[in-house]
């Protein structure tokens, strides 16, 4: 029997810990490895594919900084000259037949290839928040979730109790209900949800939390549209922008004040934040087929150039581990887009 779909939050981040009781997060660590177990016990195991987004595209790009990015921090990706990229879009989940025309998640993963080998990676998504505050909820929103072996339904009930006792998980999944079908990749706003900081050449550190919006505006398609295009539009769509030059963003950075939440990635900085324009992302090819320089890089959010740190947001770090697992899966299964 088919999976079931799996949450923005849970197809998001691989996930950590064995079974507990959905609405008791615990504040204990929770193993990488059996996160990753969670993970495919809840949205479904396909060998070779990433545990998450496993519906993406490699393309190419390159990205140039602003004098104001340049103010805020050292970072070398932001020095005005144009830097390279390697960029992954891809559909939330882990199932890599997933349908292009519902609503749902939609993901930009960048690699910056920074002088002097340096490297700055994140994953983006389609939403203002993240389905969860901290791994342990998480991992409690995928065991919520999983299945039962004989139905193919996760238990009702206990999808209730984790619902009542963490509102805030379902903040993700609200806004998702809420939008549009996405037009395309290149038309789609992705937002980094954690903040980080940013080092100026004086020493002092700057959070905000980030956003990549599309220069020809967010489109969506109505439902009529989205049927007629059927389940697998996106990747040929995004050639023919790309093709046209039409597949460029602005990279902004909304600035936290003192008092604001960054440590907490269900909660969005409120909207009237000061915004700085970080520089201009352009995709300029998309690979022609399922390969591309993106196939083996996990975009783990702990590589940060100097002049940059992250916030004490405990979702940073918790993706590494399960991510470097994740790859090693993959590799050993055959690596496949």
């Amino acid at each position: 029997m088919a999976k079931p779909m799996v949450s923005g939050a849970a197809a998001a981040l691989l996930t950590l810990g064995a079974a507990v009781p959905p609405a008791a997060v615990s504040d204990e660590h929770v193993d990488p490895v059996a996160f990753v177990d969670q993970f495919e016990a809840t949205a479904g195991k396909y060998e070779g594919f990433r545990r998450s987004g496993a519906k993406g595209i490699c393309a190419t790009g390159e990205f140039v900084g602003t004098p104001e990015a340049r103010a805020l921090s050292t970072a070398s990706a932001f020095s005005g000259e144009p830097v390279p990229v390697i960029v992954r879009f891809s559909v939330g989940g882990a199932n890599p037949s997933a349908p292009d025309n519902v609503r749902g998640q939609r993901n930009l993963a960048l690699q910056f290839d920074l002088p002097g080998g340096e490297r700055w990676q994140m994953g983006n998504i389609s939403s203002p928040v993240f389905g969860a505050s901290t791994p342990q909820q998480l991992f409690a929103l995928l065991a919520s979730r999983e299945p039962d072996p004989e139905t193919g339904e996760a238990d009702p009930e206990r999808v209730r109790a984790f619902n009542e006792a963490n509102p805030n998980a379902l903040l993700q999944a609200q806004y998702f209900a809420s939008q549009p079908v996405p037009a395309s990749y290149a038309s789609t706003r992705y937002w980094g949800v954690s903040a980080f900081g940013f080092i100026n050449a004086e020493g002092a550190v700057r959070y905000g939390k980030w956003v990549f919006e599309p220069e020809g505006g967010v489109q969506g398609l109505t439902d009529e549209e989205a049927e007629a295009l059927g389940p697998d539009f996106l990747f040929d769509e995004l050639r023919e922008r790309v093709a046209d030059g039409s597949g460029a963003f602005e990279f902004n950075l909304q600035l936290a004040e003192p008092g604001d939440v960054i440590d907490d990635a269900t909660v969005a900085l409120p909207d009237d934040r000061e915004t700085v324009t970080l520089g201009r992302l352009e995709v300029t090819s998309v690979a022609e087929d399922a390969g591309g320089e993106c196939l083996t890089i996990t975009f783990n959010p702990m590589i940060l150039p100097e002049g940059m740190k992250p916030s004490a947001d405990p979702m940073i770090p918790a993706r590494a581990a399960p991510y470097a697992i994740s790859l090693s899966r993959r590799l050993t299964e055959g690596a496949k887009q």
